[in-house]
């Protein structure tokens, strides 16, 4: 990697077996629920006696803190990434509820939005050693190279959605999006990028219509690496959360975007849970509380639950590692 690698470059963290389990909260859209998921849906983990961190990855306007009735956290990520502090550890401020600490995104700081390279792979690496049982990570909008590789650190990624065709586009943009970045960084791993190139450039001999036909074309063309190329794709499988949902024909669509996904890129995908349009989010967020604690009878409070059950019984999509992240951080500006 040379010296002048910039933002954009591979990232790939070698993480061990063990340790936190990370969540990533992504949609690509502004407004679609993102933080009030992530904020809920980590006191339902804690109030089954989980320890939870939940880290506003909102480089630039976080608002995390908001949802969780928290005011602005007078030490954010800026101070980090300046080095003015060591560790995310020190970073960490105690909310009101009971096994839940937040970690903040800075807010509107131009250079917390556009890290350096060296700084994005720190602060990937760091997020990998809180001593919790669970930290989710609520991603900014849009389909940035730093919003990606948050959203491809985790264990796995949950993209949120409205049964709308606005915000179904930006969601499939984001994960073909967050698929190619991660395609881009098993490559670099497998050193078959030339293998790739070339399948993409000879357009006559190679159809590639969808990425499940690419990846079926790197299989034939380098069998070995290929195929470990292919299982390590597998692992980008994500889960479907639909929030504001209506009724039943909310249902089908968000069961029609599984399906579609799921085929055009090859990998196994799960609608996780639907949260019903709920009166009691736009009450608790007037209110600066967390849904769980404004309304915890409420219809979108229990399907908060069943969500955080289901990520309690999920197996992790982690990637197997394939570079070493020392090796790359001596490589790194």
């Amino acid at each position: 990697m040379s010296k002048d690698m910039d933002k954009d470059g591979p990232i790939i963290v070698q993480r061990p077996a063990g340790g936190s389990e990370i969540i990533a909260v992504g949609g690509g859209k502004g407004g679609i629920g993102k933080s009030m998921l992530s904020a809920n849906l980590g006191l339902a983990l804690a109030e089954r006696g989980h320890k939870v961190v939940l880290f506003d990855a909102d480089l630039g306007g976080a608002n995390l803190h908001t949802c969780l009735g928290v005011e602005p956290p007078k030490v954010t990520l800026s101070e980090f990434m300046e080095k003015k502090r060591t560790s995310l550890d020190e970073l960490l401020t105690m909310t009101p509820h009971k096994n839940v600490s937040l970690v903040s995104g800075a807010l509107d700081e131009v250079t917390a939005a556009n890290p350096r390279y060296s700084q994005k792979l720190r602060l990937l690496k760091e997020i990998a050693r809180f001593d919790a049982d669970y930290v989710i990570i609520d991603l900014g909008a849009g389909t940035s190279y730093n919003t990606l590789d948050f959203f491809l650190i985790a264990d796995f990624g949950i993209v949120s959605i409205l049964p709308e065709p606005t915000s179904i586009e930006n969601a499939y943009r984001f994960v073909k999006a967050a698929f190619f970045r991660r395609l881009k960084n098993l490559e670099h791993a497998y050193g078959i990028s030339k293998v790739v190139d070339r399948i993409m450039a000879d357009k006559d001999r190679f159809v590639v219509r969808t990425p499940a036909d690419l990846i079926a074309h790197i299989v034939r063309e380098a069998p070995g690496r290929g195929k470990d190329l292919a299982q390590d794709l597998q692992s980008f499988g994500f889960k479907i959360v639909v929030n504001q949902m209506r009724g039943p024909e909310d249902e089908t669509t968000a069961k029609n975007v599984r399906s579609a996904c799921s085929k055009y890129f090859g990998v196994d995908i799960e609608l996780f849970g639907g949260l019903p349009y709920d009166n009691a989010v736009w009450q608790a967020v007037r209110k600066r509380q967390a849904v769980l604690k404004a309304f915890p009878d409420s219809d979108v409070a229990r399907a908060l639950r069943q969500i955080a059950e289901r990520v309690t019984q999920s197996k992790t999509t982690r990637p197997r590692a394939v570079t070493s992240l020392a090796a790359m951080e001596a490589e790194a500006p």
